[in-house]
């Protein structure tokens, strides 16, 4: 019986600025979704005022959100494997209610 051939792994090339190589701290998601996409706004809270700036947005289907909530948590286990266990519940402080201005 002759084997079927794999597909060939596909080198992809992302072309990346200085300052999205840099990236963005963020200290605060905010997620939403409908239907059709789930859309992440990362938002770095300014400490001591009550102040904070939108950093990023993504926008991902539905699918890709369950693949990247798959991926943290392969990797949050990884990294509790070799730094040991993360706690859970809220961040230091009350929960922030949070709303956009422009």
């Amino acid at each position: 019986m002759a084997e079927t051939p794999k597909p060939q792994q596909q080198q992809v090339q992302i072309k990346a600025d200085e300052k999205e190589l840099l990236g963005q701290y963020a200290n605060l998601v905010v997620v939403h979704h409908n239907a059709e996409e789930f859309t992440l706004n990362f938002i770095y809270l300014f400490p001591s005022v009550p102040h904070g700036k939108l950093v990023g947005s993504l926008i991902l289907s539905p699918a890709h959100a369950k693949r990247l909530a798959k991926a943290l948590q392969e990797n949050v286990s990884r990294f509790e494997e070799q730094f040991g266990t993360l706690p859970e519940g809220p961040g230091p402080g009350p929960e922030p209610n949070v709303g956009f201005v422009q």
